[in-house]
């Protein structure tokens, strides 16, 4: 008997001490869970990146998902025998304190079968540099982790063919699209963790704008408040220690301080919802942006009982005539079940530019949607500054809920407002905004049941004016 249970605790130690090599097999569960990094190792995009502050998690599950991979045990994943991937940091240093780290805690000893170093210790190669690991993957064969840093240069990411990379923290252009050509032929994923401490980079059009509208783009953002290992104690320590534009990047994971942005109300985890069907009753207007090789922009709305808008579908075509425009406003129209007046036409706002003809046209581009059926309304109020401020109260109230809600398909109109930046003075700067102009030409169309934000004064606004140059300079933009 006494030996039965020698064994018995033989094995217990045993389990225990596999247990604790094995930090992947404890990884998200326990009692706490990261919901968030079981979000990004769902996600069935092939370019995945969390956009996170410092100590929020977002290093944890990058290297986790390359050792998912490698070993061919992904829990959400079609798995691959002999799998290769890169592990792209920003210099040989950083790669050696921050992802081979990682990469190293998640996997076991038992499941390596080569360590090639560029420099350093075999037996020790957490204290050096290594250039690839030999991983045992599960389905037989074996996969191969490799290390590159962005200061090698972009050539030094030529050549190979591989199933993922890994870009711990912000890559430069070059070696980001480098890497793109890397994993097209295996399909293969790219994904990125990184804290935005660059500012308005090429990574803000490409991923959190996604101005190609890919539709492998997926992003989340990681802050403090999502790790659930760190004490509300330690965050309120971390938050006071900085000031407001460290804060969004350092905590919240956010390309750019809030007085750039001309609505920094917009919040896409909020505001942009699923569709779902619609009462007709809901139905109020169609707003359209006129353009001929700018793109026409038009967007239908709805409103509810309790007075929150809804825009629920989006057209936005650059380069065709009114005639095009029309057939395809129409069309969608018909596919909604819009409502039309009496003789089935459709009623809409336009920019008061419509009205104005010019010197190759006998007809207004209003007059000729009218033509066709389309009764455009060109009688909007086009005051940029008060137009600003009404969508502001309806993208947040003071009570801290939203009165307007967008669906999800409506891609160009959450692209624009989400770069939607001040300029010099009042004026935001003037690119990509057609939707957003008729937006707001369609907000100033509907009667308010409550007292608006009142407009700021000039003293006021020069004081606005002001601050956002202050933060320009201190951003080095001047």
């Amino acid at each position: 008997m006494e030996n039965i249970i020698e064994k018995i605790a033989a094995i217990e130690r045993e389990q225990a001490r596999r247990r604790a090599q094995d930090a992947l097999a404890a990884y998200n569960t326990g009692r706490k869970k990261h919901k968030k990094q079981l979000l990004f190792h769902k996600c069935k995009k092939r370019n995945r990146w969390v956009f996170g502050g410092n100590r929020s998690g977002k290093t944890e599950c990058g290297a986790v998902e390359c050792v998912y991979m490698a070993r061919g045990i992904h829990p959400y994943r079609r798995n691959r025998k002999n799998v290769a991937g890169w592990v792209v940091s920003l210099s040989q240093q950083v790669q050696r304190d921050v992802a081979q780290k990682k990469i190293l805690h998640y996997l076991r000893p038992d499941w390596i079968e080569e360590i090639v170093m560029l420099s350093g210790r075999r037996d020790s190669p957490e204290n050096g540099v290594i250039d690839f690991i030999r991983v045992k993957n599960v389905l037989g064969g074996s996969s191969v982790i490799g290390f590159k840093s962005c200061d090698q240069g972009r050539e030094k990411f030529q050549g190979s063919s591989l199933d993922f990379v890994w870009f711990d923290e912000e890559p430069p252009k070059d070696v980001y699209e480098e890497c793109r050509m890397r994993v097209m032929d295996r399909r293969g994923d790219l994904f990125g963790t990184m804290t935005p401490l660059k500012g308005i980079t090429f990574l803000y059009d490409e991923i959190y704008l996604n101005k190609g509208n890919n539709p492998e783009v997926w992003y989340e953002f990681m802050e403090w408040a999502d790790n659930p290992f760190l004490s509300a104690k330690e965050i309120a320590l971390l938050e006071n220690s900085l000031d407001e534009t460290a804060l969004q990047a350092r905590r919240y994971g956010r390309f750019a301080a809030g007085e750039g942005l001309v609505y920094p109300e917009f919040d896409e985890s909020v505001h942009v919802i699923e569709p779902f069907a619609l009462p007709p009753e809901w139905q109020d207007n169609i707003s359209i942006d006129p353009g001929l090789h700018n793109p026409l922009s038009a967007h239908w709305y709805a409103v509810d009982p309790d007075d929150n808008v809804y825009v629920v579908y989006e057209y936005y075509q650059a380069g065709k005539d009114v005639d095009y425009h029309a057939a395809r406003i129409k069309e969608i129209c018909a596919r909604l079940g819009w409502h039309t007046d009496g003789k089935g036409r459709i009623r809409a706002l336009i920019d008061s530019a419509a009205k104005q003809r010019t010197l190759a046209s006998v007809k207004s581009v209003g007059e000729l949607f009218y033509e066709r059926g389309i009764l455009v309304n060109p009688d909007v109020d086009k005051d940029l500054f008060s137009g600003i401020q009404r969508v502001k109260s309806y993208l947040n109230r003071k009570n801290g809920m939203p009165d307007i809600y967008i669906f999800k398909g409506c891609v160009n109109l959450i692209r624009e407002i989400k770069g939607y930046f001040w300029g010099e003075g009042d004026v935001p700067k003037k690119r990509d905004d057609h939707a957003l102009d008729e937006m707001r030409y369609y907000l100033m169309s509907r009667p308010r049941g409550r007292a608006e934000t009142p407009p700021l004064s000039e003293i006021q606004r020069d004081k606005q004016r002001r601050i956002r140059r202050l933060a320009r300079q201190k951003h080095g933009e001047y």
